[in-house]
């Protein structure tokens, strides 16, 4: 599934990319896509590619705007101030994540799973929390689908031990579903 998935993904991805690659070009002449480091299956480092939506400087900038997290656990702002024009379109949207269907073709990564993790981030999980790490991170999975940054740091832990618990092909198909329809309003969907 993921590998028929992240290609469909990728070729129905390929115009939106387009797109939104030019405005973030015209909009501060930067890089288009983003890449970090994150922690996969096992522990398993990776670099995930999204659609760049904050300032170029971002990742030297998020240190000093630690302390003004949104979220206990993992860093989240709501007005993020790194957060560039197309950025707030893009993320609002999840469009910044179409590029993550390569990560999944390539295998780091699964259409469903829990989010994956920051190096720093994971570095402080307890036992509990390291349980999310014994299956491969997904694009979208039941935090997303649950609230998002809307949700706790605790509950999303909750949450990702509940789907890795309850994994199943058709609780998969259910939350890509889900996913898709929380795409297009935007407004209620928790993502910034």
């Amino acid at each position: 599934m993921d590998i028929f998935g992240s290609i469909v993904g990728l070729l129905l991805s390929i115009i939106p990319i387009l797109i939104i690659g030019i405005r973030i070009k015209q909009e501060d002449g930067g890089p288009i896509f983003f890449r970090q480091k994150r922690v996969g299956k096992n522990g398993k480092i990776f670099l995930m590619c999204k659609l760049r939506s904050m300032v170029v400087q971002a990742e030297n900038l998020r240190q000093e705007l630690l302390d003004e997290s949104d979220v206990d656990g993992m860093f989240k702002m709501k007005n993020d101030p790194r957060v560039t024009h197309i950025g707030q379109y893009i993320r609002k949207h999840s469009l910044d994540e179409l590029p993550q269907f390569w990560n999944v073709l390539k295998g780091d990564m699964s259409l469903v799973g829990p989010r994956p993790a920051l190096i720093e981030e994971a570095s402080f999980y307890s036992d509990r929390e390291k349980i999310r790490l014994t299956v491969k991170p997904g694009i979208t999975g039941l935090w997303q689908v649950s609230g998002r940054s809307n949700v706790s740091f605790d509950k999303m832990i909750d949450l990702d031990l509940e789907y890795i618990n309850n994994e199943s092909f058709i609780g998969d198909i259910i939350i890509m579903l889900k996913t898709i329809l929380l795409i297009f309003p935007g407004e209620k969907n928790g993502a910034y």
